[in-house]
């Protein structure tokens, strides 16, 4: 693939309406769960973004009959499956590539009891332990076998059987993989700490309408009746919460009135609020969110008067994949906060990009920073800087657009992994953003 970076240019005002993608992350889990029967599985608001292309690669490639129906809108049929893919090259370099591969092991698992995976890739924001997983799938029955000179991850079950398993991390992924494994297992399986993310509802439900016997859905405690079979449904991806967040925060940080169209605000949990904390002006009106033209915005305090603390928490607290954009938009607010991000290791290093453009921020430590509000008395400057991952390129990309001068961001993939033709995209409401390759 050839390099490409975005070439930005600043003092960028906005307007006008955008509708969100799809959410990635649900669409790993919901793709994934295609595997669990041999009947037809449509899908729409599938997101056309990097790490789904990837996944849906990974599905032709194990026999997945894929029909695009139009943008966004799939049909898939897992009913020829071939298990020998699972021995290709092809297979081992692609599922390297993508952390989300490894959700097609609880499916594979149930449905074919065997699964195989290479140590999958993905964000380099610190330990991401794949613990969670395989002491399900054991729990469940499974045998496991990890070979340590190729990195490669093997598991195989006669028939898994139900099980009490208390999670010892709220991890969505992990429970989702021990979900997709126990709707076909002999009996109940309760998973207790259950993470209860929106995605995570969305999966269950979709597997409730294919026959899976799944209740508690939304809650930490989820018990699940094993089933013989499931059949296929149609499913639509709710839109992300991540993109939504970003785009609150970069109407914000360039002075912008936007209207984000078809967000879904039942499912956003406290994420408005925590913007409105930032002293963002956003009203949530049927479906939509319409962020107002602010010149300036000032951030709370805490009623004793003490300086705002905003941390990630597994849901219903606050996503740590949107603490980067908080961040960002932080630095020319009025007033301090701290950002306490508790979930990741190394995710806050890329304020040093943050400091070089003129911001005012203090990396306490690898999991706090406190970011000093410029209240646009000092204008960021564009700089070069590259992506290290998701949410920090998107963060630096709304940086940049703010900024005064041109900028450059390298390492674009990082983007492309999880927001859709964001450069167009943008563009269309007023911003000048080039993608060039080189």
């Amino acid at each position: 693939m050839n390099n490409q970076s975005f070439l930005v240019e600043g003092n960028c005002r906005l307007g006008g309406v955008i509708t969100p993608q799809g959410a990635k992350n649900e669409a790993l889990q919901i793709l994934s769960a295609v595997l669990l029967t041999d009947k037809d599985v449509t899908i729409s608001n599938v997101p056309n973004i990097l790490d789904v292309n990837r996944l849906i690669n990974l599905l032709k490639g194990l026999g997945v009959r894929v029909d695009k129906l139009e943008a966004n809108k799939y049909c898939f049929n897992a009913e020829n499956i071939d298990l020998e893919f699972f021995a290709s090259k092809d297979y081992l370099n692609e599922a390297k590539k993508i952390r989300g591969s490894v959700m097609l092991l609880g499916p594979l698992l149930a449905r074919f009891g065997k699964a195989f995976l290479p140590k999958p890739g993905g964000d380099k924001i610190g330990r991401r332990r794949l613990d969670t997983h395989f002491h399900g799938f054991i729990s469940l029955g499974a045998r496991f076998e990890y070979n340590e000179d190729s990195d490669e991850f093997f598991l195989a079950a006669e028939k898994l059987l139900g099980k009490y398993i208390h999670m010892e991390e709220i991890s969505v992924t992990g429970t989702a993989n021990i979900v997709m494994a126990a709707v076909l297992a002999d009996g109940e399986t309760t998973i207790y700490n259950a993470a209860c993310e929106p995605y995570l509802q969305q999966l269950c439900s979709m597997l409730n309408r294919m026959g899976a016997q799944i209740t508690g859905i939304g809650s930490n405690l989820l018990k699940i009746q094993g089933v013989s079979s499931l059949s296929g449904t149609e499913h639509t991806i709710l839109p992300d919460m991540i993109e939504i967040g970003s785009l609150i925060g970069l109407a914000a940080m360039t002075q912008s009135g936007l209207t984000i169209k078809d967000t879904r605000p039942e499912m956003l949990g406290i994420i408005p609020s925590v913007f409105k904390k930032m002293g963002i002006d956003l009203e949530i009106s049927g479906q939509d969110i319409i962020v107002a033209q602010q010149d300036e915005y000032e951030i709370q305090n805490f009623i004793d008067g003490s300086i705002l603390t905003i941390y990630d928490a597994p849901w219903p607290g606050f996503t740590p994949d949107l603490l980067s954009i908080i961040l960002v938009v932080a630095t020319q607010a009025k007033g301090s906060v701290l950002i306490h991000q508790k979930m990741f290791e190394s995710r806050l290093f890329f304020v040093d990009k943050l400091i070089e453009m003129g911001a005012q921020i203090i990396l306490c430590d690898p999991h706090r920073a406190t970011v000093i509000g410029l209240n646009r008395s000092s204008q960021l400057r564009g700089i070069k800087m590259s992506s290290p991952d998701i949410r920090a390129g998107v963060s630096l990309l709304i940086a940049a657009l703010s900024a005064n001068g041109q900028s450059m961001i390298d390492n674009i993939q990082q983007i492309d992994r999880g927001y859709e033709r964001i450069d167009e995209r943008l563009n269309a409401l007023g911003a000048n953003i080039q993608r060039i390759t080189h």
